[in-house]
């Protein structure tokens, strides 16, 4: 079966998958995306990322800078024509627009060129450390019973 020209692949693997383990687009599509946002997030701290079954991809720092550099061409660029008063709304909204997906850009890409640690976890939460928690709620349970038992009368 080969890709109609008017679906992007995302749709085309998700019609096909749906169609092959019957089960719905819907469905397919929440765990496709999930798993893209699972992959971008683990690229963020990494260098590599192997998908099983799928493929290894690796970060390629010189093309990397290569785009960076077109990036901050771009914002330069945008910046420049947006000081322009002449500019019809419709133009200056599009720039605007152009100029906020280069910023995102570059935000995105600063941390893994420039070894920045990452500030943004797009909704990932960070882990705590569990252990260290369990470890004072006894010690404090325990402080408790100490004083409880130093305040109970001797003679019953």
């Amino acid at each position: 079966m080969e890709k109609p020209k008017s679906l992007s692949v995302k749709d085309f693997i998700i019609r096909k998958m749906a169609v092959k383990m019957m089960t719905s687009e819907k469905v397919i599509d929440a765990v496709i995306t999930h798993q893209f946002s699972s992959a971008n997030a683990a690229m963020k701290g990494n260098d590599s990322l192997e998908i099983s079954g799928f493929g290894k991809f690796l970060f390629n720092r010189n093309k990397a800078m290569r785009m960076m550099g077109k990036f901050e061409s771009q914002k330069a660029l945008f910046s420049k024509k947006l000081e322009d008063p002449s500019l019809s709304e419709r133009r200056r909204n599009s720039l605007e627009i152009k100029l906020q997906i280069a910023l995102d850009n570059i935000r995105d890409l600063k941390p893994k060129l420039y070894n920045e640690p990452v500030t943004d976890l797009r909704g990932l939460e960070e882990q705590v450390d569990s252990t260290q928690g369990a470890e004072e709620s006894y010690q404090e349970d325990q402080r408790g019973e100490d004083e409880e038992m130093r305040e109970l009368p001797l003679s019953l």
